[in-house]
C-alpha cells in the first residue's frame, strides 16, 4: 500500500481541520491561483480531487517565495500537465472566506499552452477532462460555475470566491 495513492486520499478530508488551523496561527493571509485554461473550441480543462467533491479549476495555494505567475505555472503542470506558452490574463482576484476569512484567491485565464500527453491520475487528481461551458459535469462546484459564468461574460466579477 502506497501512502501517496491509497492512504492520502482517505486522510484527506480529516487533515484539512488542521491545515487551516495551522494556517490561521502561521501565516497572516493565504493566496491561492486558480487557473481556466481553454483549448482552440473553447473547452475549459477542469479536475476532480481525490479529497473534495465536485469538478473544480485547476489550482493551489501559493508558498512562500513564489510568485502568484510561478505558483500558476507549478498547479497547471502538476495537476494538468500543462505548459503556459503565452501570458495568461489576470481575471479578478477574490476573497475566498468560504476557506478562511483571510484566503483570496487569484483566477488567471489562459489560452496559449501545450499538454503534451495527459495526465495520470494520482493520489491528489482523480480525474481530468476538457468541457464545453454549456456541458459541464453535473458535479461541478457551484464556484467553479460562477468563476465560468464571468469569464463569459454572463455575469461581472464578484469579490468573493
Amino acid at each position: 500500500m502506497r501512502f501517496q495513492d491509497d492512504i492520502l486520499p482517505r486522510l484527506g478530508p480529516w487533515i484539512r481541520p488542521f491545515l487551516k488551523r495551522y494556517w490561521l496561527v502561521s501565516r497572516g493571509m493565504t493566496l491561492g491561483v486558480r487557473g481556466a485554461v481553454f483549448d482552440g473550441d473553447g473547452r475549459v480543462f477542469l479536475i476532480r480531487h481525490t479529497y473534495v467533491p465536485g469538478w473544480h479549476l485547476p489550482g493551489g495555494g501559493v508558498d512562500l517565495g513564489e510568485t502568484v505567475r510561478q505558483a500558476l505555472d507549478k498547479e497547471l503542470r502538476e495537476e494538468g500537465n500543462i505548459r503556459l506558452l503565452g501570458e495568461p490574463q489576470l481575471f479578478a482576484v477574490y476573497h475566498n472566506v468560504r476557506i478562511y476569512r483571510r484566503d483570496h484567491v487569484v483566477l488567471f485565464v489562459a489560452r496559449q499552452w501545450e499538454q503534451p500527453e495527459a495526465p495520470v491520475p494520482n493520489a491528489e487528481i482523480a480525474e481530468h477532462g476538457w468541457f464545453q461551458l454549456d456541458a459541464l459535469p453535473a458535479e461541478t462546484s457551484p464556484a467553479t460555475r460562477r468563476r465560468l459564468d464571468e469569464i463569459a461574460g454572463d455575469q461581472p466579477p464578484a469579490a468573493v470566491w
